[in-house]
């Protein structure tokens, strides 16, 4: 039997698993946790920690036919101005609800796109976040930024407001792809935008890739990599296109006979890995790639990496508030998500009150678990001496995967390591320490 054979006897191209940027995962979460829960949990933040904020902004010009994100089409800024205000709104509801003192490590915009925003309103945004929570020393701003619908103006005016870190949306240059995803952006486009960035002085770079994607081959997505090496991005993300039709309608417009098989999805992933790691990139977790010297990298290296919702991260904030219609925020006590549709959000925000629609609040139980996931997931390894007492409770759990998984991981007293060989198992792995998973849910596959 060859090592593809294994996998797959393993549950590679069958199981259908969480990608685990929370735990419990978004599915779990009940309206018994909510608005209430927010209001205490934001009452409660240490003054002295900074912390994360995100920042969704839903709306596109054009609905890609592969994201299976909130969002939603406009043609004109009228949403988008009572987003905005809608925004300002909630960024003083939860400036009264905080501590005084309390400083932001970090701002991420995402989306949707955020680039929608022209100008003013990406300055008249920035002011009003900052009143809210004024960034501490060193705060790292980052933007998602779509190519096809940013210029010269709106980077200059995201530069101006301290952006240092922007995400570049790609998936894949040929434009046989691109057409089948209703995605159309050339390499040139992008190669101007990222050439207006590091002109306005934004120092770090990070680019998305999809693969999986309807029509994508070895040879074209060979040459998206090698385009991609040409922009120099510090940091690379290469995830697997989840097909989830019942959960974004769009997808529906995709022809599922143009996908690419199982196999043929392992060895694309394989391929870009490839070519990043040979061009000096190193693999961190599961489907990112950076520079030595890098943050993520230097995390990576120093033991400090974790997996939040925009996926890898070196960011250690305990607290990550989420601003916008259907945004998670993160506290020590748990997670609570405001409202997901716009409209039902901004009446909320409207009548005084914050977005917080349904959540979770964690128990010990969950804190051991949430972490050996986030273990798993990041360093291959489950340490049990690193999640304290409670993290005995998993070493029956772990026997068990060591027996399933066989030589693909290695047990021994300190913990569960999961060998070079096992990582693409990394996330079937994991599940096997969802105390929620057999609860429900429909999620993406494990390849």
């Amino acid at each position: 039997m060859d090592q593809l054979d294994r996998l797959r006897d393993l549950g590679l191209f069958d199981s259908r698993v969480p990608r685990y940027t929370s735990y419990p995962t978004a599915p779990n979460f009940s309206a018994g946790v909510g608005a209430a829960a927010q209001g205490e949990w934001l009452g409660a933040v240490d003054p002295g920690v900074p912390v994360s904020v995100y920042l969704h902004i839903p709306f596109c010009e054009r609905l890609c036919w592969f994201c299976a994100c909130h969002t939603q089409g406009t043609k004109t800024l009228a949403p988008v101005e009572a987003y905005v205000e809608a925004l300002e709104v909630e960024l003083a509801l939860v400036a009264a609800r905080l501590p005084a003192g309390v400083r932001m490590g970090r701002l991420h915009w995402g989306g949707g796109t955020p680039t929608i925003l022209p100008p003013v309103l990406i300055h008249r945004l920035a002011a009003a976040v900052r009143a809210a929570i004024p960034p501490a020393e060193g705060c790292d701003f980052s933007v998602e930024i779509d190519p096809t619908l940013v210029d010269r103006a709106k980077i200059e005016a995201l530069a101006e407001e301290g952006l240092t870190r922007a995400s570049l949306g790609i998936q894949d240059f040929d434009p046989v792809v691109q057409q089948a995803i209703g995605r159309l952006q050339s390499f040139e486009e992008t190669r101007r935008t990222v050439d207006d960035l590091r002109a306005c002085g934004v120092g770090s770079l990070n680019t998305d890739l999809v693969y999986g994607l309807p029509h994508q081959s070895e040879a074209r997505l060979e040459a998206t990599v090698g385009q991609v090496l040409t922009l120099a991005p510090d940091r690379v993300a290469i995830f697997g296109y989840a097909h989830v039709p019942w959960a974004s309608k769009r997808q529906k417009l995709i022809d599922e006979a143009a996908l690419p098989g199982d196999v043929a999805r392992v060895r694309l992933a394989g391929l870009a890995a490839e070519g990043f790691e040979a061009a000096g990139y190193r693999r961190i977790g599961i489907d990112h790639f950076a520079l030595p010297g890098d943050g993520l990298e230097r995390a990576a290296r120093g033991g400090r990496l974790r997996r939040n919702f925009q996926g890898y991260t070196d960011d250690d904030c305990p607290t990550l508030i989420g601003l916008g219609a259907s945004s998670i925020s993160r506290f020590p006590q748990g997670y609570v998500q405001n409202a997901a549709a716009t409209h039902a959000w901004q009446g909320r925000v409207a009548a005084g009150e914050l977005g917080g629609a349904r959540g979770h609040a964690m128990g010990g139980e969950d804190r051991v678990r949430a972490r050996a996931i986030e273990m798993l997931l990041c360093d291959f390894r489950l340490d049990f001496a690193a999640l304290g007492p409670e993290g005995e409770a998993l070493r029956a759990e772990a026997a068990g995967v060591a027996e399933r998984f066989g030589e693909l991981v290695a047990l021994d007293a300190d913990g569960l390591v999961i060998r070079p060989e096992g990582v693409a198992l990394a996330r079937i792995v994991a599940s096997c320490f969802d105390g929620y998973l057999a609860a429900g849910g429909r999620f993406s596959r494990a390849s």
